[in-house]
């Protein structure tokens, strides 16, 4: 017999494949335990709701985010913060995948805001307390053009994809 933690990975797993493939609204939990082979009220012994089940896979890019920010706040070269960044956004590309077609997650969640504010404070730590209106515009191309390469270029060779994407940053920030 699976122990609950077992089951709780299988489902997590299923869910994920099934979210990126159809989307996270057009997942119903009876799709996900049909895929399983086990009955609605063995997958809602593991999670109460979808959304349980949705925050769940999401909260270990939270969880990972948060960390990066307060862990970098002591300061440390850009170069490397990106390349720090882009190593955690990798590890977490599926799950960005499927924010990214399914952005109400997020608001459903409550997760968007704590979203910009990472995106805030990782800026702040590249550029400084007070960056001039370029500098945020330039941080906002090189933070987010590393996000989507990691979505856009998954299936390429990792060292590849970060050594061009850290440039293009770092050329991005004027670094």
């Amino acid at each position: 017999m699976a122990r609950p933690s077992d089951t709780k990975t299988r489902i997590q797993a299923v869910a994920r494949e099934l979210f990126l493939e159809q989307g996270v609204q057009n997942t119903s939990l009876k799709q996900i335990s049909d895929r399983l082979g086990i009955t609605k009220p063995a997958l809602y012994y593991h999670f109460q709701s979808r959304e349980d089940l949705v925050r769940s896979i999401i909260q270990p890019l939270v969880d990972g985010l948060e960390a990066f920010v307060a862990e970098r706040e002591a300061g440390e070269d850009g170069r490397r913060l990106l390349e720090d960044y882009f190593d955690l956004v990798w590890r977490h590309r599926e799950v960005l995948v499927m924010v990214l077609h399914a952005p109400a997650a997020l608001v459903e969640l409550d997760l968007m805001d704590r979203m910009w504010e990472w995106r805030k404070r990782l800026t702040v730590l590249l550029l400084g307390p007070d960056p001039s209106a370029a500098a945020r515009i330039r941080a906002t191309v090189a933070l987010g053009g590393m996000s989507d390469c990691v979505v856009e270029h998954a299936t390429l060779p990792f060292d590849e994809v970060k050594t061009v994407a850290v440039e293009a940053a770092l050329a991005a920030l004027a670094l």
